[in-house]
């Protein structure tokens, strides 16, 4: 599939991160009206993509997401309004297709959905749910999603709801449904998930190159090759921050990864931060922080190794000054996103071509139980 290079997608997202403001944190109320007033200003700079993420932590207020879009398609009236996430092991199928097809009926047709396992898991005990069934809930969720948005009426049963006999939901969503994404954070068995059910892939890389993602890229395109199905998107959701130059805003956004990563080097095992590992991850690693220049270079290298046809950039972080999330969302859509357009333009042949894949990939699919 050969995209026009001047349609790639830029897309800005929040996990309802905590801002400050004057040096104070704002309150709930606060940093909910903020969302959606960096939805309208997304959307007024030009940004394709609105999403914001569903999550339990101490701090973030993105606990009722299709509450949040509804709001922010009322602000709006031509950006794509989505999820950065959504934890569909926790979520009941029926009640998502509802809340989903409101929004979109509410935002005329913009609602979109990317649907992941949840790699932070306070959801689980929160409403009841063994971790023991982390796999299978959402294996068998997504099937009764996937199936709600596809066909009119559904009869279906399974292991961890009551069964539905002949069920029509309303109100209806479009035909097919609503565009609905797999997030993924690594594993080859989601990838091939998303190739058996015919929908797109987002890519989370929170450490690392985001090029090693490139044998998840084609194993995914081969897998819908295999299977009999038209070439589907592959988008990347990546962290950072945009100034004026680099090391404004390295030093910027530093304070903020720092604090972030080594709670999670206490509760989830990653590397305590250092300045050496920040340097590694902002110049070769998973953050996209910088310039406009060496943003839009880093997403135009990232495209062409994964067959990308969307960016999404999470714009916050705890405790990032709510001016300084404005400027990455303005520099995004105003500088980033065109010149992004502009240098996929000009090597056109490199970009989704796809070509032989590596014998890593044959390796990943014999080991994949998914594998088709």
């Amino acid at each position: 599939m050969q995209v026009d290079p001047t349609k790639f997608e830029i897309g800005a997202d929040s996990f309802g991160d905590p801002a400050t403001d004057a040096g104070h944190v704002l309150s709930d109320p606060e940093q909910v009206r903020l969302l959606v007033r960096e939805a309208q200003l997304a959307e007024s700079v030009g940004i394709d993509v609105f999403s914001i993420g569903e999550h339990y932590r101490p701090g973030n207020v993105d606990t009722a997401t299709p509450v949040l879009l509804a709001a922010a398609a009322q602000a709006t009236s031509t950006i794509r309004l989505g999820t950065a996430v959504t934890v569909l092991s926790t979520n009941d199928p029926v009640r998502l297709y509802q809340a989903f097809a409101t929004v979109d009926a509410v935002s005329n047709g913009r609602a979109r959905v990317i649907l992941g396992r949840a790699s932070s898991v306070e959801s689980f005990s929160l409403f009841g749910f063994n971790m023991a069934d982390y796999d299978a809930l959402f294996e068998e969720n997504l099937n009764l999603f996937v199936r709600l948005m596809r066909e009119e009426r559904v009869t279906w049963s399974g292991q961890h709801r009551s069964p539905l006999q002949g069920v029509r939901l309303q109100p209806r969503m479009p035909e097919g449904g609503i565009p609905a994404w797999i997030g993924i954070g690594g594993s080859p068995e989601s990838v091939v998930r998303a190739a058996r059910y015919g929908l797109p892939l987002m890519i989370s890389v929170v450490a690392g190159p985001p090029e090693r993602f490139a044998a998840h890229a084609d194993l995914y395109l081969r897998s819908l090759d295999q299977l009999g199905r038209p070439e589907l998107p592959i988008a990347h959701h990546g962290n950072g921050l945009i100034a004026e130059t680099d090391e404004e805003a390295q030093d910027a956004y530093w304070p903020h990864w720092e604090a972030l990563m080594t709670q999670a080097s206490t509760e989830r095992g990653f590397p305590a931060p250092s300045r050496a590992l920040y340097a590694k991850e902002v110049t070769t690693g998973a953050l996209f922080v910088g310039s406009v220049e060496t943003l839009a270079r880093r997403i135009d290298s990232v495209a062409r190794s994964n067959h990308l046809s969307r960016f999404d950039l999470k714009y916050d972080l705890p405790g990032i000054p709510r001016e300084a999330r404005e400027r990455s969302i303005r520099l995004l859509g105003e500088q980033v996103a065109p010149r992004v357009r502009e240098l996929l333009t000009e090597r056109p042949d490199d970009w989704h071509v796809l070509g032989r894949p590596p014998a890593t990939i044959a390796i990943i699919q014999q080991r994949s139980r998914l594998a088709p």
